[in-house]
């Protein structure tokens, strides 16, 4: 293997607080930052013929299939802001991807450096995606743990009410954390297997959990 870019993989629930971490990386490493969701809202925007593609299978209500969504990433990693390296958010998403990428990247001569994983329990998860409330005259946002509100149930900026929309219930981001523990499962395992995956604990501050995943990083 050739010393080349940096890859890493950032795993971690929604509610981790994983685009706000993968951001302090770029700054602080010089890495791009390649999330799968931007990839496609930009292929799909520049009608590129992946893009194309690529909606050919959403207009019908399909999956987009694996080796379309590679070509994307790999396209997207052979840009010159990636010289140095990338940190992969939302990609790989499922052993497939995972397996795919490890063969694609090989073909260079590279391979993932090391893989993250943000961890922070279920019922923090909770606690920091389902306490949103939103004024339904002004929409400001609050917290009830991180932001609330002086008054529960009345906006500070106009004294509007506050509600949960429909997406911030506690049942609804419950479906959503648990559809991603089941798809991240056998991603966390093959990492593990191959000796890639390092746990961080996301439970603690934002300054904490930096300072965490850059040690990990560079002694990995």
């Amino acid at each position: 293997m050739s010393k080349g870019p940096m890859y890493l993989v950032l795993l971690g629930a929604p509610g981790a607080g994983k685009g706000t971490q993968a951001a302090l990386l770029v700054d602080k490493l010089g890495l791009a930052h390649v999330s799968s969701g931007d990839l496609f809202r930009e292929n799909l925007g520049n009608q590129t013929e992946l893009g194309k593609l690529a909606k050919s299978y959403m207009d019908k209500g399909e999956l987009v299939p694996d080796d379309v969504t590679i070509a994307m990433v790999m396209d997207r990693l052979a840009r010159p802001d990636c010289a140095k390296g990338v940190i992969l958010d939302g990609f790989p998403r499922t052993l497939a991807q995972a397996e795919a990428l490890d063969r694609e990247l090989g073909k260079l001569g590279y391979r993932i450096a090391l893989v993250p994983y943000i961890h922070v329990s279920e019922e923090t998860l909770l606690a920091r995606l389902a306490g949103r409330w939103t004024c339904k005259q002004c929409k400001a946002v609050y917290h009830q743990i991180f932001g609330p509100p002086k008054t529960p149930g009345v906006c500070d900026v106009c004294g509007g009410e506050l509600y949960q929309r429909p997406d911030d219930t506690p049942e609804t981001q419950k479906r959503r954390i648990d559809v991603y523990m089941k798809q991240t499962k056998p991603l966390i395992e093959y990492y593990q297997h191959a000796g890639l995956l390092v746990r961080v604990n996301g439970e603690v501050d934002v300054e904490s959990v930096h300072a965490a995943l850059l040690k990990v990083i560079q002694e990995g």
